[in-house]
């Protein structure tokens, strides 16, 4: 069966397909453990799938792991037109929004209705962080790069000129909400690694 554009569901599916498939050019802040290059943000959407089903048994126990799953896999997908923005960058936020929701109309867009629908809501909820399994998510992206950080020696924190109180403040504060012991693991490890930097 076609749409109104002539195409087909399949041709709408691998449309929408091809189109993800640049977000392996969005480059991200964050470099790779080994330290030799920044990661880009598919990287990092898998990256941090392999984290909720490594770290599963840190969630709470109204969280959905599959749910959490199909966030990661989609919460960037919008970075494709918005672009990355590093947390401890300088960027307007308002305009951040609105130039992802301009993003999320346009690339779920090409998908067949249902699954636009689905996938839309699946990313909205995600966004929201209201649900535990977006707070969980939430989480997750706020703790892979921490610990990507301490494995290159620092990556965007040297860059960005970063103090310890800003990561509590930016990121430790989201993780604590989904994950309060992945927080409680990073901020001893944090802790270390900004004091080794005084000697």
């Amino acid at each position: 069966m076609k749409d109104g554009g002539g195409l087909s569901r399949l041709d709408r599916q691998i449309a929408f397909l091809n189109e993800a498939d640049k977000l392996k050019n969005t480059i991200r802040a964050t470099e790779l453990c080994d330290n030799s290059r920044y990661e880009n943000s598919a990287e990092h959407s898998w990256h941090l799938t392999l984290y909720a089903l490594v770290l599963a048994d840190q969630a709470g126990p109204d969280v959905d792991l599959n749910l959490v799953i199909k966030m990661l896999i989609l919460h960037d997908l919008v970075e494709i037109d918005a672009g990355d923005n590093p947390i401890f960058g300088d960027h307007d936020i308002a305009q951040m929004e609105a130039l992802e929701q301009a993003a999320a109309d346009r690339i779920f867009g090409l998908l067949p209705d249902d699954l636009r629908d689905e996938m839309r809501a699946i990313w909205e909820e995600f966004e929201a962080a209201q649900s535990p399994s977006a707070q969980f998510a939430k989480s997750l992206d706020r703790f892979q790069p921490p610990m990507q950080n301490l494995q290159s020696g620092g990556g965007s924190w040297t860059e960005f000129n970063v103090t310890q109180d800003q990561i509590a403040d930016r990121v430790g504060s989201k993780i604590a909400i989904g994950a309060p012991r992945l927080w409680d693991y990073a901020k001893q490890r944090i802790a270390v690694f900004f004091a080794a930097l005084e000697k």
